[in-house]
């Protein structure tokens, strides 16, 4: 089976219902090279730079603590974070009524929280998912973790993964990282460090997924039609966007004239704009009528992007 044929299965699995399935996916080209301008930091989007101060709509804010890798839940209500001790905790968007929701046991290591948020489907007899999705690197092995936000000093359980297709074998139980779930039915991708792919997760009903393409870094797309990811060009880091919808030609690169590396992406909200790292501050690329523009400079300053709902 071949590996696009995977991609296709797994990205169905994901919605659990095949009508979410027919929109046409939009096709990603751009033509132009970043701007040199800055503009206004978009409404939404915080930057994290591994202080205990966190850039929220343009202004600092002094969180109380070191804030690595900061995620927002789908309201914008809550933050999580990995503390200055390594443990995983959750805040009020001002740092206030911070909660561990995990301690950190010692000799491990903890990054890349997301939030995994679905309603409960009653009718296929599945509850609500309000958990915390991680990386944890545990004596030089990575795996993937998940706690329920709501813990206070929970204990994180690892997710064992399952493969989608027969054919294609067992999928790798270590060196995953840089989770990412979104979407209504609490889907996550997340990397590979050993084979350099992209993988999908299918947490709804099959709880099954598999490999979608070769990179690194990956963000789903709020409709979970889509996965922007990192990939290296040239020798330099470009976003590519897969459409989970479309047939052949799928995988696009969204940054064909990139000149430095572009990395960390994440989606805004609406599905429109994709926000990301380079070395000389956060960009964004937002969608056009023939796929995305050109990156344009919006803070100098540099750090892990995230839209706040």
């Amino acid at each position: 089976m071949s590996a696009r044929y995977r991609r296709r299965t797994a990205a169905a699995a994901v919605t659990g219902v095949a009508a979410l399935l027919a929109v046409a996916g939009v096709s990603v080209t751009a033509t132009a090279a970043p701007a040199t301008a800055a503009v206004s930091v978009p409404r939404g989007l915080t930057i994290s730079d591994g202080t205990r101060h966190v850039l929220v709509g343009g202004k600092s804010i002094d969180f109380g603590t070191v804030v690595r890798d900061l995620a927002w839940n789908p309201s914008g209500s809550k933050a999580a974070f990995v503390d200055g001790h390594g443990n995983l905790v959750v805040s009020n968007p001002d740092g206030s009524h911070r909660v561990t929701v995990a301690a950190n046991p010692g000799n491990q290591t903890w990054s890349h929280p997301t939030w995994q948020v679905a309603a409960a489907d009653r009718a296929n007899g599945i509850p609500a998912k309000n958990n915390i999705i991680f990386a944890a690197k545990i004596h030089g092995s990575t795996v993937l973790e998940r706690v329920k936000a709501t813990s206070d000093h929970g204990k994180p359980a690892k997710i064992s993964l399952y493969s989608d297709d027969p054919e294609s074998g067992a999928l790798p139980q270590t060196n995953n990282a840089w989770p990412n779930a979104g979407g209504a039915y609490g889907t996550a991708v997340y990397e590979n460090t050993h084979t350099g792919e992209v993988y999908i997760r299918d947490d709804y009903l099959r709880q099954q997924g598999g490999a979608l393409a070769k990179g690194s870094e990956p963000a789903l797309a709020p409709d979970e039609e889509e996965v922007v990811f990192v990939r290296s060009v040239g020798g330099h880091d470009h976003l590519f966007v897969d459409d989970l919808t479309a047939g052949t030609n799928a995988v696009k690169d969204i940054t064909p004239h990139a000149t430095t590396d572009y990395t960390e992406p994440t989606w805004s909200p609406n599905g429109k704009t994709i926000a990301f790292r380079t070395p000389n501050g956060t960009y964004t690329v937002t969608r056009t009528a023939h796929g995305f523009g050109s990156p344009v400079k919006v803070s100098a300053h540099k750090g892990l992007p995230a839209y706040r709902g």
